[in-house]
């Protein structure tokens, strides 16, 4: 039986088809074919960024660090300081990978990017060698990032672990602290995986508490293992283990993390999604509940909170009903495979955003582009003024603009706004 869990003292007690889709490597040749010549400027592409938006043209970012080449310019993950009062709104930071075939191997890299001006100009925050990360191991994809309230320091996830990084003046150097964290058994697991005994195991999802002085990190890889550890902040700063979280109810992969309400420094509960669910722990009871009304075999890839439980999945989309029960959108027509006309509910949705201020307006990333809803999610139209391809992020501004980001590289649209309304419509069958 589970110890029941709680934020009391200095953290935690310690408590008693679609996956193979997921492992598509990052090395691909080539480049987008939107990058050409150089980028401009700050200033001009601040400039040109408010000329396309005002327009309903998509804005291509250019400003990331990297070669530009095959999903360099791709952000998997972005986050904002999670300080519920936070001096500044508008600042992100967001991680890419520069990790492909035609980079030579001590010029990959892993990098920390941040913009205070809604993801139209990016600049480099630190930069992580091949010390820190796998890149033959499907690295690039689902690399996690946490930052503490200020921004002072993050928690960035490889296949090698996590990382506490403390941003310097050159961004090359930054000063990275090894967290501690499982390695790769004695006894292999049954599901081979591309390490040997005593490796760390891949560290995926990470969340902190509002207060940033708590963390959970997600650890497994294939294994049939997946763990939830958590940490607290010693006396200088650095993470300390408190012990694992109740084992869940699977032994698929976490994906995706939320606390039901990531304003509290310390949060009564917490969303896990899986390989093939959405999981609620409760940390009064230290029991799992799953979250009814998932279809099964779904690979739960991003889940907001905002206004309730939203999730993205493989295959679907799914709209909040109550804590513990949400109900799949049936009626939404979108595109199912790039080269056709097909359309339907069954999406492979790879990230939902939910806008804070305005919570009727939703964002979904996916294997088909990019979809919007004005209704909370009941019904939802593609955006047609992006590139064809992958979408696997989005992220709000506060005025109501949106970043997303994919394999052909990152854009800020703001399909919300009045001038975008008649270009906005819904792909035939």
């Amino acid at each position: 039986m589970n110890t029941p869990l709680s934020w009391s003292g200095r953290g935690y007690l310690k408590p008693a088809l679609c996956l193979l889709l997921l492992t598509a490597p990052l090395m691909l040749q080539g480049q987008s074919a939107l990058l050409t010549g150089s980028a401009p400027s700050g200033s001009r592409a601040a400039e040109r960024a408010h000329t396309d938006l005002a327009s309903c043209s998509a804005y291509q970012v250019t400003t990331l660090p990297g070669s530009h080449q095959f999903a360099s310019d791709f952000i998997e993950a972005m986050v904002t300081d999670p300080d519920p009062h936070p001096a500044d709104n508008t600042t992100v930071w967001g991680l890419t990978a520069d990790l492909g075939s035609h980079v030579p191997a001590q010029d990959q890299a892993i990098y920390l990017s941040k913009s205070t001006n809604g993801g139209e100009t990016w600049v480099e925050v630190a930069r992580l060698d091949p010390r820190y990360f796998d890149a033959q191991i499907s690295e690039g994809l689902r690399n996690g990032l946490s930052v503490s309230p200020g921004g002072k320091d993050f928690v960035i996830t490889t296949q090698d672990g996590a990382f506490q990084v403390f941003p310097q003046k050159n961004p090359s150097r930054p000063i990275i602290k090894s967290i501690d964290g499982p390695r790769v058994p004695a006894v292999r697991p049954d599901v081979i995986i591309a390490k040997k005994p005593g490796d760390p195991v891949r560290a995926g999802a990470v969340l902190m508490t509002a207060d940033g002085e708590h963390m959970i990190i997600a650890y497994g890889y294939f294994d049939s293992n997946p763990q939830l550890i958590t940490y607290h902040r010693d006396s200088s700063g650095s993470w300390v283990e408190d012990g694992t979280l109740p084992h869940l109810p699977t032994n698929l992969d976490i994906f995706s993390m939320q606390f039901e309400d990531p304003k509290m420094p310390h949060p009564d509960s917490l969303y896990v999604g899986t390989g093939d669910q959405a999981y609620h722990l409760n940390y009064s009871t230290g029991q799992w509940t799953r979250v009814a009304g998932v279809g099964p075999d779904s690979a739960i890839h991003s889940m907001s909170v905002v206004d309730g439980l939203h999730i993205a999945a493989c295959w679907g989309v799914y709209n909040p009903i109550n804590p513990d029960l949400v109900a799949r959108v049936t009626t939404a027509h979108f595109l199912l495979h790039r080269g056709s006309d097909v359309v339907g509910p069954n999406i492979r949705a790879y990230a939902i955003a939910v806008d804070p201020l305005r919570p009727s307006h939703e964002v979904l990333a996916a294997i088909t582009g990019v979809y919007i809803s004005r209704d909370s999610g009941q019904s939802w139209t593609r955006l047609n003024n992006l590139p064809e391809g992958e979408f696997h992020s989005a992220h709000f501004n506060s005025d109501g603009t949106v970043i997303v980001s994919g394999y052909v590289g990152t854009f800020l649209v703001n399909p919300f706004s009045s001038a975008c309304a008649p270009r906005l419509e819904t792909r035939a069958r």
